[in-house]
């Protein structure tokens, strides 16, 4: 369980569910970048670098506890995804190797910001605009077969003692891109990806903060409901991500638990709750 990141590097995957771009209006960013699967993820962004520095990448931006709003007349989302905190290989300056340690709940909040050129300019905002649970899964092996199989992504909207679905109760392996092909694929953008549309040159980032050994990376948001695709944060709402085994809590099980109703349940679990302020 790792409750600080500072000297992690925070990355994201931009389009890992199929459909996700277009309901939070992103799909036309990326328009003009030439993809050859048309399955695979758009890119790779970064939400945090850690070191020194004017760059608005290097404040810190994660809280197991609270999301904090930028300006009120922009409007800010939940991002319900699984992150998964990786150790990093490399030789010389190429990245040669993932392997992903641990699983968590993750809200990749995201402002709706309109003209923005590059997708890290939505992510972070200042401190505690994004979310990482402190419950973490041990990841034994990251394939079919593994812990993961079983686990799924669901999200929670609470407001004035209503709580509503977020995001599309979401099985983990149902990403466009999971497990090995996964791998591949983040090692071929950290060392490839070009500073390009909304998308940047991330070999140049990993060379600002020395080549970190470990990254947080998170996959990609799921699906918004109805509400979700419609329902922007205010201040004093609950913002729920639930990571679960779904051998172990059912459906019903997880919406008392994101009321708080069952604090005791904590097997098979990764709970990111979040006060909106």
């Amino acid at each position: 369980m790792r409750s600080n990141f500072q000297n992690v590097i925070g990355l994201g995957v931009a389009g890992n569910f199929a459909g996700h771009l277009e309901q939070a209006g992103e799909a036309s960013d990326f328009k003009d970048l030439e993809i050859q699967d048309a399955r695979a993820p758009k890119g790779i962004f970064p939400f945090y670098v850690p070191g020194e520095g004017s760059h608005f990448l290097h404040r810190y931006p994660i809280s197991s506890r609270r999301i904090r709003l930028g300006s009120d007349e922009e409007k800010h989302q939940i991002e319900p995804e699984v992150s998964l905190l990786c150790r990093l290989g490399y030789e010389g300056n190429q990245v040669t190797g993932i392997v992903p340690l641990e699983a968590m709940a993750h809200n990749d909040c995201s402002i709706r910001r309109e003209g923005a050129k590059k997708i890290s300019e939505k992510k972070n905002w200042g401190p505690e605009s994004k979310g990482t649970a402190h419950q973490s899964i041990q990841i034994d092996r990251f394939e079919r077969g593994g812990v993961l199989d079983e686990y799924r992504i669901a999200s929670f909207l609470l407001r004035d003692g209503e709580l509503v679905e977020y995001g599309v109760d979401s099985a983990v392996k149902s990403y466009s891109y999971m497990y090995g092909t996964l791998i591949t694929w983040l090692i071929n953008q950290l060392n490839d990806q070009k500073d390009e549309g909304p998308l940047e040159d991330m070999s140049d980032w990993l060379a600002v903060c020395d080549y970190p050994s470990e990254a947080l990376i998170s996959i990609g948001a799921t699906l918004y409901t109805d509400f979700g695709e419609s329902t922007f944060l205010e201040r004093g709402d609950q913002s729920v991500v639930a990571l679960y085994d779904a051998n172990r809590h059912d459906r019903d099980a997880i919406r008392r638990i994101a009321l708080g109703e069952d604090s005791q349940a904590t097997d098979g679990l990764s709970l990111l709750r979040q006060e909106v302020v």
